[in-house]
């Protein structure tokens, strides 16, 4: 127990580095100004592109907001972004929710977005329904594929610049992940230095005890 307890702690304390790595990553992302979008770009940059969206649409995510008409459940609203002479880009524009449909504007766009890596299915998450076209992993080449897309840029655009009240609901920040990684730890270590506590009560009483057979 005190290799597994101690084993958990440490384990806490390198997602603590990690988490904090990521969380500087998109405090410097969201400081710096977009930039043009090329094909080297980073998690959690900001960046600018142009081009015009395809009329196909998936969905990802469930996620209950607060609207007008109160309570509703909705997802993230996901078009295609045709880029001239590059590979298309799936663009999350936002959370709608899932009972309207929310058509892509015409003609030429300016997208200002973050980079978001992909995202892969997990064993025990939600299960995908690509031919309902919903989604619950971003995963660029899975949903372009839904989409009848089999090249796609690999990884999305998190639209930005959403406002109360228009709809898709665009990310107005990046992220913030919570960072509990620190208190996760403590509670392990505090559990291992528990354990210790116990034995060594223990092994007291049978010091004692053998001690007074003989």
């Amino acid at each position: 127990m005190l290799s597994l307890t101690l084993g958990l702690g440490f384990w806490q304390v390198e997602r603590l580095a990690w988490k904090q790595a990521l969380l500087s990553e998109i405090d410097r992302g969201e400081r710096a100004p977009a930039v043009q979008l090329t094909d080297n770009v980073v998690p959690f940059e900001k960046v600018v592109v142009e081009g015009r969206f395809l009329p196909t649409e998936a969905r990802y995510g469930a996620e209950v907001r607060s609207t007008q008409t109160g309570a509703s459940m909705g997802s993230h609203v996901l078009n295609v972004l045709e880029r001239p002479g590059d590979k298309p880009v799936i663009v999350d524009r936002g959370w709608a929710p899932a009972d309207a449909a929310f058509p892509p504007p015409t003609g030429v766009q300016r997208i200002e977005a973050y980079v978001r890596s992909p995202e892969y299915a997990v064993r025990f998450g939600a299960a995908d329904d690509p031919k309902r076209r919903q989604f619950y992993a971003l995963d660029p080449a899975a949903i372009g594929l839904a989409l009848g897309l089999p090249q796609v840029a690999p990884f999305t655009l998190i639209a930005l610049g959403g406002s109360a009240g228009t709809l898709p609901e665009a990310a107005s920040a990046m992220p913030r992940p919570p960072n509990n990684h620190l208190s996760y730890a403590l509670t392990w270590f505090g559990l291992s230095g528990a354990l210790i506590v116990v034995f060594c009560v223990y092994a007291r009483q049978v010091i004692r005890s053998v001690g007074d057979r003989t």
